[in-house]
């Protein structure tokens, strides 16, 4: 993750159940920097941090992948889709198409091998594991597929976007394409999980243009919690960041209500290409998306 002249901000997110969660912070510096170490020992150098930084690690579900953007779907359209009621009018190629190469913002490639159209139709083809509308009493018609070619849709990874390769099918009478993601796969690394034990937050990160040695932290906090700021932990690779929340002493009752508050953290230094990580979580952020 690499800093222009401008900087980032750093806008975090957090949502969750708040009787729960009330306290969740803690106000003891030693514990936060215990964690903190804790959480960065973890990721440098491990599996999830070398796919992270080198590897293909989507931050959206690549399948169903979806319609080409081009004006809206009709309503029988989805239906007929989610329940599977697909038409072959085309011979679909079986073979493997040779791998593809994948630039990433940085300029670097990758080689990724790619699925045929014929395995594509049939993972997208089968009926979705629930179906709520019957067909075809509720309006459900055929998805007659009458054409495929390979080209490209941009996928959100954990280096910036990317345009991956994809099968793009002609269905008769709908003026979108079906998209189908391409890659295999075997190149796709799972998005890394939570560290275990944590509380049960689910933080969302957003990285905008700001300032090199500093982060702006949007967050929140519970009904019955007070705040007394940010706390931050670096090493040469990465930053980790908290917000110290702190149940208040009162009577009240702690309500399911999420309220937001904006504070700023200083680095001794650019952040550079150093990853933030969420210390509860031990997940690094995402720049320009609340994707979980």
């Amino acid at each position: 993750m690499s800093v222009g002249r401008g900087g980032f901000v750093l806008t975090v997110l957090v949502a969750w159940m708040l009787v729960a969660s009330c306290g969740a912070g803690g106000g003891d510096a030693g514990a936060f920097e215990d964690r903190a170490r804790e959480v960065a020992a973890r990721w440098q150098g491990s599996a999830d941090d070398r796919a992270w930084r080198g590897g293909f690690v989507a931050l959206e579900v690549l399948n169903p992948q979806g319609w080409a953007r081009v004006g809206d779907v009709p309503a029988w359209v989805n239906r007929s889709a989610h329940n599977g009621v697909w038409k072959l009018d085309v011979e679909l190629p079986t073979d493997t198409p040779p791998g593809a190469d994948v630039r990433w913002p940085d300029g670097k490639v990758s080689r990724v091998p790619l699925v045929s159209a014929a395995t594509a139709y049939a993972e997208f083809g089968r009926p979705a594991p629930l179906t709520e509308d019957e067909c075809p009493a509720k309006g459900c018609r055929p998805l007659r597929v009458i054409g495929a070619r390979l080209g490209r849709v941009p996928v959100e990874t954990s280096r910036g976007t990317v345009r991956v390769p994809a099968w793009v099918f002609t269905v008769a009478g709908v003026e979108k394409a079906k998209v189908h993601v391409a890659v295999d796969p075997s190149a796709v690394t799972a998005r890394p999980e939570r560290v275990p034990g944590k509380f049960e937050e689910v933080p969302a990160y957003d990285l905008v243009a700001g300032e090199p040695k500093k982060l702006l932290l949007r967050y929140g906090y519970g009904a019955c919690e007070t705040v007394h700021g940010a706390r931050v932990y670096e090493t040469d690779q990465v930053v980790v960041v908290d917000v110290d929340k702190r149940n208040a002493r009162t009577a009240q009752v702690c309500l399911d209500i999420l309220k937001m508050a904006t504070t700023t953290v200083t680095l001794a230094r650019p952040l550079g290409d150093r990853l933030v990580l969420d210390s509860e979580a031990g997940l690094p952020v995402l720049r320009g998306l609340n994707r979980h």
